[in-house]
């Protein structure tokens, strides 16, 4: 990028010219970046954040702007301040390269508007052009309506009405002044806390009614304190953008309550977000107030429009061929699942993919992003690559380079497994620890050795390149399966609400029951699984690597064994909080503050079994439970269930003092001369130490202390 000093400037990022206006501050702007480096940095950042598509308003009136590359001719429709009446139609003037755009003078921040396509109709083809479907703005920052499916969007041309009347309208909008460019508060080895904003306040007692289900109740006083007590370094909203529901669900009385079925990227759902852009900004600035970040889990995989019978909104009506993948035969590829994939490696897309993050890091101040099925995004003429120019240009960005990103490393497409593949710094969900966990605590043999290395960060995933630190997202439960409560509570799944016999969802859960399916009044059963909630997350909080919870998982959230619950926008999925389990909650904010008081908890550099620099001390030993290093045939024992993972340096050590088997065991640790250990916090039964016998499925944590210290902590008076 090139910052000249002219009163009219132009910036190429990729394949689109970016025009920006002059600012009577800009001369003095740019003389003082010239000798500052984070005021350029900020000063380019700015300027990225400007996009010439779209709706762009100045004084005078409002310049419209769309791209496609074989639409013969577009139109922008104007509507009446309802959006119900259509008053105006204007075409859209070729400007070379695929742009259409014309500027109508008089208009101003608030016009309702969609636009409209002409050119060949051939579906079989991927040609979908039909001037009765009005169409969404792909860089409409707001809508006036949510999205709701009716079949009539579906029709062919020719077999139907106009659509004005079914769809939301574009909002022309004035963006606000840029955030501030800050660093993100949350840091690699945090705990990443994932909050499907409906569902999460819902039933909340303290939120005001009006404000339950919304963006803005993330911010409320009472679910602030919740977050810090379990020390979450930043919040992962689930998809927050404009959806639409899926054509089956309507029949069934049920809706996407999820949100990954998108159809603009930028505008964010009325419902969730009735203030609109405001109101994601004013809650990401109250969260990192106190210091938790807000990171958006977007969807750039597929879009609403689905498969062949799937509605035109917008990205079909405008080029179809061009936004999303096809095979030579004009149909459609699906590597989502979902009957459309949208085609990343094109220019276009590519840039409006950056655009939607730039807009919201500038506009909305979030601190990054989780992609959902992320190798969409790095596919190359099908084929996954880690240095496709998407994946590069998020990296590179002035804007996104720092931001904190995440892949969801999977998609349904040839070779579309990639744990591991993505490039740095973007994190990875790992669920081979995910399976992995559940696997050592449901008892399966010959695990012990796969335990320790998850524990360890998953060298055997990341530590490629000669890679020290793990990228791991590691996580027991996530919205797609079993709650963590379910996971010990059901051995199948219990998916009938959703309308489709229980076909739909995984049928391999890797989870068990303890005996009875489902809710139980059997206090030994209802002990047994309050136990195993506690050793998993104890073992997730012991964990190498970044480490996510999702939300309510801490307190026992159920849905009652649906694993497949996006359509259920109820009891099913809504938060509990009145009945949430305190005693679980309460020593998931104790394994938190010890998580946060340890650094040896929260690093990231792989456990290797040698000393750190600077150190004599190996990063971690291995133990049996008589306190003796585990030798090859402990780890290739196939009915071992127990273990330690002693950690720490010279000064401190902590012990994870695990004991998967259903009997007690006594547990030795190493002794030093003038050290001492002592429980690390209290579980819920208070049976905390090693000087009785550990009970069976269970985690301790032991810290060592000077002895001088530990006696002082015992006896403070001195008596």
């Amino acid at each position: 990028m090139e910052i000249g000093q002219n009163a009219y400037r132009f910036v190429i990022l990729g394949s689109a010219p970016r025009r920006f206006a002059p600012a009577s501050s800009w001369d003095d702007e740019v003389g003082a970046a010239s000798v500052n480096p984070e005021r350029l940095r900020q000063c380019t950042a700015r300027l990225v954040c400007v996009t010439s598509l779209g709706a762009t308003i100045t004084y005078e009136g409002i310049r419209f702007a769309a791209w496609s590359s074989s639409a013969r001719r577009l139109w922008v429709s104007i509507f009446d301040d309802t959006g119900a009446r259509e008053i105006d139609r204007l075409e859209l003037i070729s400007e070379g390269e695929g742009v259409h755009a014309l500027f109508v003078a008089g208009l101003a921040a608030g016009t309702r508007y969609g636009l409209r396509a002409d050119g060949d109709y051939a579906p079989e083809k991927g040609l979908w052009f039909d001037p009765d479907k009005l169409l969404v703005d792909p860089y409409a920052v707001e809508i006036d309506r949510p999205y709701v499916y009716d079949r009539r969007l579906a029709a062919r041309r020719g077999e139907g009405t106009d659509t004005a009347l079914l769809l939301p309208k574009a909002v022309a909008a004035t963006l606000p002044q840029p955030v501030p460019a800050l660093p993100p508060p949350f840091q690699p080895g945090g705990l990443i806390y994932e909050v499907p904003v409906r569902a999460f306040t819902m039933l909340h007692p303290d939120i005001p009614k009006h404000q339950r289900g919304t963006i803005s109740a993330l911010a409320h006083p009472a679910i602030v304190e919740h977050l810090k007590k379990l020390g979450v370094g930043t919040v992962e909203l689930m998809p927050v953008t404009a959806s639409i529901d899926e054509r089956h669900l309507p029949p069934l009385g049920l809706r996407n309550a999820w949100g990954y079925n998108p159809v603009t990227f930028m505008a964010l759902d009325p419902r969730l977000a009735p203030g609109g852009l405001a109101e994601l900004r004013q809650t990401a600035a109250t969260l990192r107030g106190a210091g938790i970040g807000v990171i958006l889990d977007l969807v750039f995989n597929h879009t609403g429009e689905s498969d062949r019978l799937g509605p035109t909104l917008s990205l079909r009506g405008l080029d179809s061929r061009a936004y999303y993948r096809h095979r030579p035969d004009g149909s459609l590829i699906n590597d989502t699942g979902t009957g459309n994939t949208v085609a990343c490696d094109h220019p276009v897309v590519r840039e409006m993919v950056l655009d939607t993050l730039r807009h919201f890091v500038c506009h909305a101040g979030v601190d990054g992003f989780r992609f959902d099925l992320a190798p969409i995004l790095g596919r190359v003429d099908g084929a996954f690559d880690a240095a496709a120019p998407l994946l590069t240009a998020i990296r590179d960005d002035p804007v996104l380079g720092d931001r904190v990103l995440v892949a969801e490393p999977w998609d349904i497409g040839p070779d579309g497994y990639q744990l591991g593949n993505f490039p740095p710094p973007f994190l990875e969900w790992n669920d081979r620890y995910r399976d992995d966990i559940r696997r050592f605590w449901r008892g399966d043999s010959g695990m012990v050795g796969t335990l320790a290395t998850r524990l360890a960060g998953s060298s055997d995933v990341f530590a490629k390149a000669g890679q020290q630190t793990s990228r791991s997202v590691n996580f027991i439960a996530a919205h797609d399966g079993m709650t963590l409560a379910d996971i010990v509570a059901y051995e199948h799944k219990h998916n009938e609400a959703n309308g489709e016999q229980n076909r739909d969802g995984h049928d391999d859960n890797l989870s068990w029951n303890n005996g009875v399916e489902g809710e139980t009044g059997d206090r030994a059963i209802v002990t047994e699984r309050f136990d195993d909630r506690c050793a998993l997350l104890a073992t997730l909080f012991a964990s190498r690597g970044t480490i996510m919870l999702t939300a309510g998982d801490e307190f026992g959230r159920t849905q009652k064994g649906n694993n497949n619950a996006y359509a259920q926008d109820n009891e099913i999925t809504w938060l509990d909080w009145a009945g949430r389990d305190q005693a679980l909650e309460q020593y998931a904010v104790l394994l938190a503050t010890l998580r946060r008081s340890v650094p040896a908890l929260s690093d990231t550099r792989f456990l290797t079994g040698e000393p750190p620099p600077g150190s004599e001390k190996p990063d971690a030993v291995w133990l049996t439970e008589t306190g003796t290093p585990l030798d090859e045939a402990g780890w290739h024992d196939p009915g071992r269930y127990r273990l330690v993972m002693m950690l720490g340096s010279d000064d401190c050590r902590l012990a994870v003092v695990i004991n998967g088997d259903r009997r007690a065991c006594m547990f030795t640790l190493p002794e030093r001369d003038g050290f001492r250990w002592e429980p690390a916090i209290e579980t819920p039964d208070g049976a905390a130490g090693i000087s009785r016998p550990v009970p069976g499925r269970t985690v301790i944590f032991m810290i060592e202390h000077e002895a001088a210290q530990a006696q002082i902590k015992e006896n403070p008076s001195g008596k």
